[in-house]
């Protein structure tokens, strides 16, 4: 993906640059020259993105213009403009994987990791032991090369060293004794410059030392299972292929000695090559030009000019009014044009000579308003203008128009004022109807009792007010006022005080694990020797780990719910942590995963679906449509995960038994509230019959959802996407937040490409969920499948302190990754010091001052300003006085004293 920036190209002509003279007078002088030197318009070199008189470092671009006629003194040119292209470099290149016997040796073996693309690359590795395939643990220390660095208790990193002097080519051998207990190597390969982690296909490098076996397979597919797609499909496959080959196994033979048979097998030979892909930033420019035809009065010639190498492809159409809708232009066309189903055109662009870019040239009738196009670089690459096509006017000149602009410094036009009168009664009539109801419930409070079903109206008729009014507003077309969002339509806690599960407003959230957590059998331990640091830094709410018992050691594949005795500990130690974060003032949350769970035994059939433990269910408790376990419930009311029996809430005895067991957990073990996790699943209103059962102080659910893109491009505008996700929260009608996924995706695009802009929605609001309703957004960047060693999804490595630089000063209930508390730790506290001075919370007021291709800018209550980017912001002095309270690589942030 690329995105490009224009700026109009008589801004960039050095030759005839005077001060004194308008931006007009210089072009027809630049005219003058090129008609009486026509070699000068094809040989002048245009300054990229500075003034050439700003004293700065410019790197400069010589523009070779496609052939055309000289041009005459003023009539013949009608527009130029210059676009900044930044784009991925994609590099292919090969990781080669060998494991040898050692010549000369053997009972001795090699194994060699070697990686031919340039940089300097790192080998994160571990071994899995023969009795515990699964599990990432550290080698004997006579396996580690020499210049490697120990990782906690579970990894090694050892750098790959050039095979020779001249060479690209890096390696990295380890020694490895054949009688060893080790079943097989784990690796994943970093780029130490970049810091960028590569994977194969999303999951570890596997290197099995002795083969595999179906038992192997079957106990990493329950061991290593993740909440992702791909890995829903690679599960399902293998269940699939072990259900039609044995659809009823046999119970295994009783073995005498029950030793672990694994490690006396011979290590087998290994060698595989796997591809992978370095991308790096490059930047490139085009112009385009429009000039009257000097054969035809009719035409319009249009000439493309780009120094991007390779092959480029220009997808391109005609606007005749101002809606700029595409339309294909009446024949001839260029050579190499394509016709795409009547609505587009796609031409080759001609490679100049020395590989040094491409251009085109074509004519169009003086009818024609505008072209429209977008530029495709491969077959995932695909280039636009922020978001947005292409939109060259041709039918008047553009010359000129930034000089208007100018003169006139904020003007907006009558035309641009839209008021959509109709809704204004309406809106008027809903936000009525909402204060009268608070009118009625305050006249009411006083009395000693209240039934339940009263109560269930009651918020039951504020939550279908609020969303209505929020929905209106939002769809508002109404510029001059700001829209509402559902939570400026709120009550103050003496009108109205109801437990909602969204907590007070001021929380700040730490997930207090990441994946690696488990492994070392004392997490809840060693948390708690943290408590009192996280109460320090500012953080009020600690999110912990799944507690019960699981097939996966993660906690996410849970069995027998009531067994709280889990990888990261007992259900004391439980306990114990949950009493010491109440200590210093901290609130905790459980993660409970309610979609699914994982069976204890067999049916007749040999399925996996009876359940054991307390809550012994059977096959009704599972739904009748999720296509591996044999279920005899209701159809799924949500999306189903294939790993394990996807749980049918629709039953009123499953519903019983998970609303005592929440209530056992709040009361037994102290939990304030909950992480709901794959609520994607089930329908929102049972979460909300869990919630009004459970009574949590907190409830946040994990609705993952794909963000939207259009040629392999994130779209600028994702409400679509919130949408989905504030549907769910209507579900539950409000009783719980939801995790922003939007404004951690569009956060990626903002820092990967530079794209600063994409930060403001088409109303100059913040375009995730805590721009449509930031009380139930709980913002991050990272969390233990995107990051940690999964790495998902991994947010763009060195700019971290950008995104909570973001979060920490926006409304919405921010949360932060554990692995990033420790690596950040005083940056982070600054911002959170600065949020709890300055009373910023889930709820506040955001006004967006800059969103451009390089800074995004924004003042929080009137209290706080902040900046992302590298472009430059300070805050306008006046009758506020700011001063500096945090600032880092790229971000910086100031109080109002």
């Amino acid at each position: 993906m690329a995105i490009v920036r224009w700026k109009p190209l008589i801004h960039q002509l050095p030759l005839v640059r005077n001060p004194s003279l308008s931006l007009r007078e210089q072009h027809k002088r630049y005219i003058r020259c090129c008609s009486k030197n026509p070699s000068l318009s094809s040989s002048v070199g245009f300054v990229l993105g500075s003034k050439p008189d700003s004293g700065r470092n410019r790197p400069i671009v010589e523009a070779k213009a496609a052939q055309s006629p000289p041009l005459s003194e003023e009539t013949d040119l009608i527009s130029s403009e210059q676009f900044t292209v930044n784009r991925i470099k994609k590099t292919y290149g090969k990781v080669s994987v060998k494991l040898e016997r050692r010549c000369g040796y053997e009972a001795r073996w090699m194994l060699e990791v070697s990686c031919d693309l340039v940089g300097k690359w790192i080998l994160h590795w571990g071994v899995s032991y023969c009795d515990n395939q699964a599990e990432w643990d550290q080698p004997p220390p006579e396996m580690i090369p020499p210049g490697s660095t120990v990782i906690k208790d579970y990894a090694i990193e050892s750098p790959l060293n050039a095979r020779s002097e001249g060479q690209s080519a890096s390696a990295v051998q380890i020694e490895i004794d054949g009688d060893t207990p080790i079943g097989a190597i784990n690796f994943v390969l970093k780029e130490e410059e970049s810091g960028r982690w590569y994977h194969n296909k999303g999951r570890d490098f596997r290197i099995p030392l002795r083969g595999s076996s179906e038992d192997e397979i079957t106990l990493s597919m329950k061991q290593s299972v993740s909440i992702w797609p791909e890995a829903f499909d690679q599960i399902s496959n293998m269940l699939r292929k072990h259900e039609e080959s044995d659809p009823a196994p046999a119970p295994a033979p009783i073995l005498e000695d029950n030793t672990d048979t694994s490690s006396k097998k011979p290590i087998i030979a290994f060698h595989e090559d796997y591809t992978v892909i370095k991308e790096e930033p490059v930047q490139n420019s085009m112009t385009v030009t429009v000039r009257k035809s000097d054969k035809n009065s009719d035409k319009n010639i249009v000439d493309v000019d780009t120094d991007i190498p390779g092959h480029v492809v220009l997808r391109w159409g005609v606007y005749m009014d101002e809606s700029k809708n595409w339309h294909v232009p009446p024949p001839p066309y260029p050579p190499a044009t394509k016709v795409l189903r009547k609505s587009a055109l796609q031409t080759l662009l001609e490679q100049k000579s020395l590989g040094l870019g491409n251009r085109g040239s074509f004519a169009l009738n003086k009818e024609v308003k505008g072209l429209v196009f977008v530029l495709k670089l491969d077959e995932y690459t695909w280039v636009n203008n922020m978001g947005k096509d292409f939109a060259v006017p041709i039918g008047n000149s553009t010359l000129g128009n930034e000089e208007k602009i100018e003169e006139n410094p904020g003007t907006v036009s009558a035309t641009d004022k839209s008021v959509d009168t109709g809704a204004a009664p309406y809106t008027e009539n809903l936000i009525s109807g909402i204060r009268n109801l608070v009118d009625d419930i305050s006249s009411h409070k006083d009395k000693a009792q209240k039934t339940n079903e009263e109560q269930d109206n009651i918020l039951h008729e504020i939550e279908k007010l609020v969303v209505e009014a929020y929905r209106i507003f939002k769809n508002s077309s109404v510029v001059e006022k700001s829209e509402k969002s559902a939570d400026d339509i709120s009550t103050t806690p003496t009108q109205l005080v109801v437990s909602s599960g969204t907590g007070n407003g001021h929380e700040i959230l730490c997930q207090g694990f990441n994946w690696e957590s488990h492994k070392s059998g004392r997490w809840y331990h060693e948390l708690g020797e943290k408590a009192k640091v996280l109460a320090e830094l500012g953080f009020s709410i600690v999110w912990l780990p799944p507690p019960t018992e699981s097939v996966s050691p993660e906690g996410y594949m849970p069995t027998d719910l009531y067994n709280l005795n889990s990888k990261y500990g007992n259900i004391e130690e439980l306990k114990d942590i949950v009493h010491k974060f109440h200590e210093v003032g901290i609130k905790v949350l459980g993660d409970v995963v309610l979609n699914h769970r994982c069976a204890s035994s067999r049916n007749e059939n040999g399925i996996w679906n009876i359940f054991g433990g307390r809550l012994n269910w059977d096959a009704r408790a599972i739904v009748a449509d999720d296509p591996h376990f044999q279920g005899k419930g209701n159809k799924s009311s949500g999306d189903n995960f294939h790993a394990a029996p996807n749980i049918d809430h629709s039953q009123e005895f499953v519903r019983t038994d998970i609303k005592e067991w929440l209530c056992y957990l709040r009361k037994e073990v102290g939990y304030d509230g909950w992480r709901l996790d794959f609520v994607r699943g089930f329908w929102g209103g049972y979460v909300k019959d869990y919630l009004e059962a459970s009574q949590p102080y907190f409830a946040v659910g994990e609705y993952w959802d794909s963000l939207s893109y259009t040629y392999g491009e994130m779209d600028y505008n994702q409400n679509a996407h919130r949408q989905r996700i504030i549907d769910w929260i209507n579900a539950t009608t409000g009783t719980a937040g939801a995790f922003d996924v939007t404004t951690k995706g569009i956060l990626h695009s903002v820092l990967e490409r530079c794209e600063y802009w994409r930060l403001s929605d088409e109303k100059a609001k913040p375009p995730g969920v805590l721009g449509w309703w930031p009380s139930r957004a709980v913002t991050f960047i990272e969390n233990h499948d995107t990051g940690s060693t999964q790495g998902h999804w991994r947010f763009p490595a060195g700019k971290e302190m950008q995104g909570y630089a973001y979060i920490l000063t926006h409304p919405g209930t921010p949360s932060v990754f554990f692995d990033h508390v420790f690596c950040f730790q005083e940056e982070i506290r600054r911002l959170i010091s600065l949020r709890l001075r300055k009373k910023i919370h889930c709820r506040s007021t955001v006004k967006i001052l800059k969103a451009e291709k390089d800074v995004y800018a924004a003042e929080i209550d009137g209290k706080v300003a902040m900046k992302i980017g590298p472009g430059f912001y300070e805050p306008e002095s006046g009758p506020k006085n700011w001063t500096v309270a945090a600032e880092g690589a790229d971000y910086k942030v100031w109080e109002a004293s």
